[in-house]
């Protein structure tokens, strides 16, 4: 779609990086800055993703609005070094996603985790009462396993998610819903893989998605120039060098359900304490 007058961003290309986890401070950021990239009126948006993944909700909000802001220009998303789970989520909110060879992304799938300290709890003579309104409601209690009907609700909790995913990736990339269940198991790959595969459209760097992006609304690609829309940091960071801008993070009411990388040696962001 050509906006019906130019602004003065209307020869830029919008840029929006997404790093690290994410969760419910990146999805409050990114938000924001799609938002400013519409009322800007910028003909197209670059999306540099580097993330391991992610809740589901925020996952599933920030790839809701790229995907509405795509009928309103064009959208390509950049793979980093690892775009994998919640992140390759978000990717599929991008009309077109370039990936670099090497970059490790997948990691389609759904991982709910619980804590069982029910032994160590009984060596060292800690047990608890619970008084509860339901018997659910304690569900993935560290101090206790789970039971058979609880492991059938959260069985079931997982592969509703799952199929969200799946339905996601085969309506984004136009593939079939078996074909994507066919490399959708959690398995990671790379971006030559994932062209392969059909998830990315290209390979190449960030510089080569920038051009791209240029070339697709008809910009000169060895003009045209990115706008990174940055996060705003509070007043006091910006004339203290070593203060550090901490987000709601880890271990701060983070929804336990998750779109996760999940690979050995890779850091495990988020989970249910």
């Amino acid at each position: 779609m050509i906006w019906p007058f130019k602004s003065k961003f209307s020869k830029q290309i919008a840029r929006i990086e997404i790093t690290g986890a994410i969760a419910s401070a990146t999805r409050k950021r990114v938000l924001e800055a799609l938002k400013t990239v519409e009322e800007k009126k910028f003909p197209a948006l670059l999306l540099r993703i580097d993330s391991p993944g992610g809740t589901v909700g925020d996952s599933q909000e920030i790839y809701s609005a790229l995907k509405r802001l795509r009928d309103k220009m064009k959208i390509v998303a950049s793979f980093g070094n690892i775009s994998a789970s919640g992140g390759v989520y978000i990717g599929m909110g991008a009309e077109h996603i370039i990936a670099n060879p090497g970059t490790i992304t997948g990691s389609i799938g759904v991982i709910l985790r619980g804590n069982n300290l029910e032994r160590l709890l009984e060596k060292i003579g800690v047990s608890f009462k619970v008084i509860k309104s339901g018997p659910y409601k304690d569900i993935l209690a560290f101090d206790r396993e789970l039971t058979l009907p609880e492991e059938s609700i959260l069985q079931e909790l997982i592969d509703t998610s799952y199929q969200q995913f799946v339905q996601t990736v085969a309506e984004a990339r136009s593939l079939g819903v078996e074909t994507v269940k066919s490399f959708a198991d959690g398995r990671i790959f790379t971006g030559q893989q994932a062209l392969e595969l059909g998830v990315v459209d290209r390979l190449g760097t960030e510089e080569d998605a920038r051009r791209w992006t240029a070339e697709l609304v008809g910009l000169d690609p060895e003009k045209t120039t990115c706008y990174t829309l940055e996060e705003r940091k509070p007043l006091l960071s910006r004339f203290l060098p070593g203060s550090r801008q901490f987000s709601s993070g880890i271990g701060a009411g983070i929804d336990w359900l998750e779109f996760e990388m999940s690979t050995s040696g890779l850091p495990l962001w988020l989970y249910r304490p």
